[in-house]
């Protein structure tokens, strides 16, 4: 299954550097500005290689970046919670300086990634994304073996992506962009020894005019 795989648009608490993990954040006018630079990007990809689905985290952000895109190559999108966000307990909503102030420890172990099955400040394991990210996966690369999809999602999902394709440690600082509205390419492949990753190209913004703000985390 060749994977788009793409970060939402940017949105406010993207510009304030607001945690937003599973908050519903709309985006602002120029993330769904980028949300349509996307869509017509990938309409050109469509002519030459048709997707055959797109499928989103349910999340508002991520929705309204796959109607754009859907609109774009008149397709529908299917929603996926398994596809969202990190949930940041109660980092949510807060920048990293708020953050820092309530729970300096707590905080400090968040961006240091050091155990998969710690959850700091209630905040979601690591672990606990993994499997269901890659539950979501399996279904769609067994249904979609020999086709193109898109998925559109967030940071912290593409995080864990990019390190499942380059066989990278999942704890630890990261170490690739992560941009909004930046497209990602993957093919993904069920086996049944799981889930095999083929790294095919890696925030890439060339679709977008101007800046694009990279993941907080």
């Amino acid at each position: 299954m060749r994977c788009c795989i793409v970060r939402h648009g940017e949105t406010a608490w993207n510009a304030d550097r607001r945690l937003q993990g599973h908050q519903d954040v709309p985006l602002n006018e120029l993330g769904l500005a980028q949300a349509e630079a996307a869509g017509r990007y990938l309409l050109n990809r469509h002519q030459q290689t048709p997707f055959a689905a797109i499928v989103s985290s349910d999340l508002m952000r991520a929705r309204q970046t796959a109607d754009e895109i859907a609109h774009a190559l008149g397709m529908a999108v299917v929603s996926d919670p398994g596809l969202r966000e990190r949930h940041y307990g109660q980092f949510e909503g807060k920048t990293q300086t708020e953050a820092e102030a309530q729970n300096p420890a707590d905080y400090a172990a968040l961006v240091a990634r050091a155990e998969l099955d710690a959850a700091p400040g209630g905040a979601e394991p690591l672990q606990g994304m993994l499997e269901r990210i890659e539950r979501s996966l399996w279904d769609l690369a067994s249904q979609q073996a020999d086709h193109a999809v898109i998925l559109v999602t967030h940071g912290g999902v593409l995080d864990l992506l990019y390190r499942r394709a380059m066989g990278r440690p999942l704890t630890g600082p990261r170490d690739a962009p992560i941009p909004n509205a930046g497209l990602n390419w993957l093919d993904i492949e069920a086996e049944e020894a799981g889930l095999r990753w083929t790294m095919v190209a890696w925030g890439k913004t060339e679709h977008l005019t101007g800046a694009s703000r990279d993941e907080i985390l």
